[in-house]
């Protein structure tokens, strides 16, 4: 089956050699074809180009897409989106002046998540989550990293990984699984954070091996939670099970944990609101890539992850949503995008490389996902009729998308 779209406005994320991140000066760049085609057989792009050079279709459909921009969905690297009920009470405890460290400490934040996902069925919790996998679809994400970490015991990680597995086999876009036992430590182990890691490395990681449930491994890496000599255990004990780390580090206070991710080869670093010139001189020449979750800062009202500082050091960038039940209830890349551009102040080209190429290496699929290329997946946006791309951050609250294509096929 071939489909061929006609007279794109506007072909963006064009790379004709495939490429893994784009870092400092170069993500300013973000190549794009005005009024072009593109060319779709089954899953994946095999040909684009000016429309003076389109080819004639011999069999399948011609889309004219006039007005519109075209660009690789948005890779969301970042996300808890398989959970149970909610935690709106917290967002109203916020709004009368309670801090984060304050919900948390009363027995709200993860622990609160917990309790909800160990009380609630497989079976429910699937269901809610499958509908905000098809609600992000729809927005655009059509590659989506997902945690685990509301569990906090054996069989309430496991839960939420074979939640993750069936959302696997029963949706084409790419999904990894990230196992975050080291989310919190469950009140019995307040006390005694050497029980619960020993529990997360010789009881947790053997089972979750032992079903393949997991791509990746997580620590949240901050004062009050998980320490640096904590995670580095988890993430050397990951490295035994195959897991490379994806550490939630930096949130609201720099202790060296970043130097020692970049050490222990994490994938990727996630948060960041506060970075120091040591940290950057840590990401510096390193294959780990920093995420940004522009949407948790602007829910919680904390700072922004220093893009512009990180750019003009040389660093490559990514986005994602976070999206979770008390600090992110939102999956909406969009937003994300342009709140970097509004709050963060990368340019627009900044920000959509951040949310396509460089997400796209965050989640180790460069070679399929993330660009415009020939060979990669059909894994697409069609917006609504634009007088530039530049309108998708600026229309901030407005919906632009128009239609979605996964795998070659319309969500």
């Amino acid at each position: 089956m071939q489909t061929l779209f006609i007279n794109i406005k506007e072909l963006l994320q064009v790379r004709n050699e495939p490429i893994n991140m784009v870092s400092g000066k170069d993500m300013a760049v973000l190549p794009k074809i005005d009024n072009a085609y593109l060319l779709i057989q089954d899953d994946c792009i095999v040909d684009f180009g000016s429309m003076q050079n389109c080819p004639k279709l011999e069999y399948g459909d011609v889309i004219d897409v006039t007005g519109r921009v075209v660009l690789p969905t948005w890779v969301d690297s970042h996300t808890h989106i398989v959970y149970a009920g909610n935690r709106i009470q917290e967002f109203v405890d916020r709004i009368n002046g309670l801090s984060y460290e304050e919900i948390a400490n009363r027995g709200g934040g993860i622990l609160n998540s917990a309790k909800r996902l160990n009380e609630t069925s497989e079976d429910i919790i699937y269901e809610e989550s499958k509908k905000r996998l098809e609600e992000i679809m729809r927005l655009g994400t059509g590659a989506v990293e997902i945690k685990s970490g509301y569990g906090l015991t054996i069989e309430g990680e496991l839960k939420m990984l074979r939640v993750i597995q069936r959302l696997k086999e029963n949706y084409s876009l790419p999904i990894k699984a990230t196992f975050l036992g080291a989310h919190a430590f469950p009140l019995e182990y307040k006390e005694n954070h050497s029980a619960y890691i020993d529990l997360i490395i010789h009881e947790m990681l053997p089972k979750i091996d032992a079903e393949n449930l997991a791509d990746y491994i997580d620590a949240f890496l901050e004062t009050g939670y998980f320490s640096v000599e904590e995670t580095i255990k988890i993430m050397e004990a990951g490295k035994k099970f195959g897991l490379p780390a994806k550490i939630h580090v930096n949130q609201f206070t720099a202790i060296e944990g970043i130097a020692a991710c970049v050490a222990n080869d994490a994938l990727s670093v996630d948060h960041l609101e506060v970075v120091t010139d040591a940290d950057i001189v840590a990401l510096k020449n390193s294959k780990t890539m920093p995420v940004a979750l522009p949407s948790c800062s602007y829910f919680i009202s904390i700072p922004y992850t220093p893009a512009r500082k990180m750019i003009a050091a040389g660093l490559p960038l990514a986005l994602a949503t976070d999206y979770n039940p008390g600090t992110t209830p939102s999956g909406n890349m969009n937003f994300v995008v342009a709140t970097a551009c509004i709050k963060m102040k990368m340019t627009p080209e900044e920000a959509i490389n951040a949310a396509t190429i460089n997400g796209a290496y965050a989640m180790e699929i460069s070679a399929t996902h993330g660009s415009i290329t020939k060979g990669k997946k059909a894994n697409i946006i069609i917006t609504k009729p634009l007088t530039s791309y530049y309108q998708l951050p600026y229309e901030f609250g407005n919906n632009l998308i128009e239609r979605v294509m996964i795998d070659g096929k319309f969500v």
